[in-house]
């Protein structure tokens, strides 16, 4: 097998889901390991180093939340989750715990295949050099070469993701931009689950906003989507 395409290792405690996805990505030219639960997932993380994870949510044992937490500790490898119609909470702790995306089951094997492909593809693109070394409003302060938040001089634990989204919203202050737009434009995706940028939207405001549901930041747009405003001076 060519593995051009990347090491994917597919976690998931269903034998039919596991087989299912393994022939989905090896026809898009993927490598494909696999692992029957969380323990045997991280052994053969640390054994064959794939470029991505895809990783189910409820398993026996180490279940996915804890697998993901454990991976983000040692690196960040880019991370698909698998979450059963109806957990919005894991699919939002997924994603703080610093998940890139996820796809709720039943899924399309087919799609699936195609957003490991645009996680990869996006985690394999080189950073641009920030155009400025420091993003600011107020008393909230970006330090881009570090990739550090700071609110009123105190750190935010912002995941990748939510720096990244903070850090274009304070690029382009005062544009009202579509959860589409912004797929594309913070996450490189021409395709996706537009919700995640619902979540990834409620998740900064909980670390920005004094009332995260009366935002003074993070305006939600109705009909279009969100527009960040700067604070008055």
């Amino acid at each position: 097998m060519n593995d051009q395409a990347g090491r994917v290792l597919v976690v998931d405690d269903d034998e039919t889901v596991r087989d299912v996805v393994r022939r989905y990505l090896e026809l898009a030219g993927f490598t494909v390991d696999m692992a029957g639960d969380g323990a045997e997932g991280l052994a053969k993380f640390a054994a064959c180093e794939p470029d991505l994870v895809v990783l189910d949510v409820m398993m026996p044992g180490i279940n996915g939340l804890e697998v993901c937490r454990r991976l983000r500790q040692a690196g960040q490898v880019p991370i698909v989750m698998l979450t059963a119609l109806g957990e919005e909470e894991n699919r939002i702790a997924g994603l703080q715990l610093g998940a890139d995306d996820y796809v709720t089951k039943p899924f399309s094997p087919k799609e699936l295949s195609l957003r490991v492909a645009s996680v990869l593809r996006r985690a394999r693109m080189p950073r641009p050099a920030p155009a400025a070394a420091e993003l600011a409003d107020g008393d909230l302060r970006l330090q881009m070469n570090a990739r550090t938040a700071t609110l009123g001089g105190r750190e935010l634990p912002l995941t990748t993701r939510e720096f990244d989204l903070l850090a274009f919203f304070l690029a382009h202050p005062g544009v009202a931009y579509s959860r589409a737009d912004l797929l594309e434009k913070v996450w490189g995706w021409d395709f996706g689950d537009q919700s995640t940028v619902t979540v990834h939207v409620r998740r900064l405001r909980e670390k920005i906003e004094r009332d995260p549901a009366k935002p003074a930041r993070v305006a939600t747009v109705w009909g279009v989507g969100y527009r960040y405003d700067r604070v008055q001076p």
